[in-house]
């Protein structure tokens, strides 16, 4: 499978600021957006969106303040929920996305579901939701700003992939390949000429200026689309009686613990992808079940 699908690297200005995106698979294929986690970048995706690429058109976009995307000059009133839900819509109407499929790890997963409840609302036909819930508990908010507030500088690339295989541990197996890619696509080079990585450190400010505003089960019970709700067996954000409650209020997830992975799983392993997968083939449900 590698190599077959070379993704092509793309910007887009949404609400004034430019997003970068990566894109694979064919212009006319059905849309699918993977959306990442609070301080990753969309090439987490790359295995899974090469493995998909045959069957959808996948956009994979950096947040703003993340990766290649620009970095807000305005960062408490951005860097939260509700501007990612209209940067969401805006990438959607700015590629012509009438309706599109979502794959969203944690806080994609969250920007995915807040959309989907609001500025995407009816648009989003299927929603993976890996590894978050409409409430989050306290201890892992704690151990995420830990080690996302303020990221350590080094010297070489070496050094940070060290850190990053450390701090990411949850994500469960990756081979030594995808470690140097995620070192090589979270890297940017500080003033000094030392390493960090690539996305602004204010980025955590929405914990503490917006401290509500992972408490979402307002708008989960709203959503009819089937959902997929994917948990690393070990989570420390995902509990457990979150995830039950998600299968049984509002579009009643499906649910799948993943063995030897926390928070979050790496969607990069067979099990993982042949899920999401099934998943994403299922039959679309009707606009009038969908209603609300």
């Amino acid at each position: 499978m590698a190599g077959r699908h070379t993704p092509a690297s793309r910007y887009l200005r949404c609400e004034g600021l430019e997003l970068h995106y990566m894109e694979w698979g064919a212009a006319d294929a059905p849309p699918l957006i993977m959306w990442h986690g609070l301080a990753r970048t969309g090439r987490d995706f790359d295995t899974l969106a090469e493995a998909l690429a045959d069957d959808y058109r996948i956009i994979c976009p950096d947040t703003i303040g993340r990766g290649l995307s620009q970095w807000s000059s305005d960062p408490v009133a951005e860097y939260r929920l509700d501007f990612y839900a209209q940067l969401a819509r805006a990438l959607a109407d700015g590629l012509s996305l009438a309706t599109m499929r979502w794959v969203g790890t944690s806080m994609g997963g969250a920007t995915g579901m807040h959309a989907a409840a609001s500025t995407l609302r009816d648009r989003i036909s299927h929603l993976v939701v890996n590894d978050i819930g409409p409430e989050l508990p306290q201890p892992a908010i704690e151990r995420i700003l830990a080690y996302a507030g303020n990221p350590p500088a080094f010297d070489t690339v070496t050094e940070l992939e060290t850190w990053l295989r450390a701090a990411y541990k949850p994500y469960g197996w990756q081979s030594d390949a995808q470690w140097r890619t995620m070192a090589e696509t979270s890297v940017r080079r500080l003033p000094d000429g030392r390493v960090t990585a690539h996305y602004d450190p204010a980025i955590v400010g929405q914990f503490t200026h917006h401290p509500a505003d992972y408490d979402r089960w307002s708008g989960y019970d709203t959503l009819r689309m089937p959902l997929l709700l994917l948990r690393g067996a070990d989570s420390d954000l995902l509990l457990p009686d979150v995830a039950h409650a998600m299968t049984q209020r509002g579009p009643r997830a499906q649910r799948i613990d993943f063995p030897d992975c926390g928070h979050a799983p790496a969607l990069n392993v067979a099990p993982q992808i042949d899920a999401i997968r099934q998943f994403l083939a299922t039959p679309e449900l009707t606009a009038p079940a969908r209603a609300h």
